[in-house]
């Protein structure tokens, strides 16, 4: 009894309706083979015949259920495969956000720098408000001593502000230099050849950059200037200076200049290399006139500062007068007699 227990247990579990289809056909088994031992045959060719329908209608009907689960598979599949592309897009959009705050963090961080930039540049942006009726006082002065022939170009960035260009003209009206030799070409040319028109003083620019010495030249044309004033195209040559090599003007473009009474230092930009300034004085010295004023630009730099205590140190009789406003150190140079240079 415990045996047939065991081996109920292995088999799979039926259903009442499978269990009742196979009680039939072991019936209908069991009478066909009956019939066909005891001579029946018709009895048993017809219980075979019946088995066989059933036998038929079974897989039919399991066919269907199979069909049924093979339906349900793919239907399954198709809703598995929508889980996971949504899934899927849910993920995207989860990255995208994650991404999209990131950048807002970032732009939330630039800003917040930019503010903390304008914060360190208040004092000098508030220096800049408060220096602006100085410099309106100094533009109003300008155009006192002139009336301009054409627009004036604008000052400031680069170019000298209205207050450094007051002091420089008031120094050269009362100096009144015959040759003025200024190294950098810009507004302040223009300015300069006005003073000099109503002194009889002459102007020789050098610059560099070609376009920029042709749009100067342009603006002394416009202004009636070009009698007075020339700008000349001096590219960067290497200048020799105690086995050292620097980025400056081209000597040849001096080559005709003597007894230069006045020069403005503003050029090669520092853009174009450290000590840009330096070999101005070692090229120019032996042009220049037995008594001589010069006006370096940006003297408050580092590399300005250097080149200023080397001239003084190494040229005897280069004195250094003191500062306009602080931008421009003024130096006046007195050849001593036992190196006067001839002319020519």
């Amino acid at each position: 009894m415990s045996h047939l227990r065991r081996i109920r247990r292995r088999l799979p579990r039926l259903s009442s309706a499978q269990a009742a289809a196979m009680a039939l056909v072991g019936v209908l088994g069991a009478v066909s083979a009956a019939a066909a031992l005891t001579g029946h045959t018709g009895t048993a060719t017809a219980t075979l015949a019946v088995l066989v329908s059933a036998t038929l209608a079974a897989l039919l009907l399991l066919f269907r259920r199979l069909a049924g689960v093979q339906r349900t598979g793919l239907a399954a599949q198709r809703d598995l495969r929508t889980t996971v592309e949504e899934m899927q897009r849910r993920l995207v959009a989860a990255v995208e956000r994650e991404r999209l705050t990131a950048g807002d963090r970032h732009l939330e961080l630039a800003d917040a720098i930019a503010r903390v930039k304008q914060v360190t540049d208040r004092k000098a942006a508030s220096a800049q408000v408060l220096g602006l009726p100085r410099e309106f006082e100094a533009t109003v002065q300008l155009f006192q001593g002139f009336v301009p022939r054409a627009p004036m170009p604008s000052s400031g960035d680069f170019a000298l502000n209205p207050t450094d260009l007051l002091e420089l003209l008031h120094l050269i009206r009362t100096r009144q230099p015959r040759l003025v030799l200024e190294l950098g070409s810009g507004t302040s040319s223009v300015w300069i050849a006005y003073v000099l028109e109503q002194t009889g003083g002459r102007l020789v620019s050098l610059d560099h950059d070609a376009e920029y010495a042709r749009r100067t030249r342009a603006v002394l044309a416009a202004h009636g200037l070009t009698e007075v004033a020339e700008v000349r195209d001096a590219p960067l040559t290497p200048v020799t200076i105690d086995e050292r090599d620097y980025p400056w003007y081209d000597p040849d473009a001096l080559a005709d200049l003597h007894d230069v009474d006045f020069v403005l230092i503003d050029g090669p930009p520092a853009a174009t290399g450290p000590d840009a300034r330096y070999p101005a004085l070692h090229v120019i010295e032996k042009r220049l006139a037995d008594r001589a004023t010069l006006v370096f630009d940006d003297a408050g730099r580092k590399d300005e500062q250097a080149a200023l205590a080397a001239w003084t140190e190494r040229f005897e009789g280069l004195t250094r007068e003191g500062e306009i406003l602080g931008r421009h150190a003024v130096l006046s140079f007195a050849r001593p007699p036992a190196m006067a240079v001839a002319p020519g």
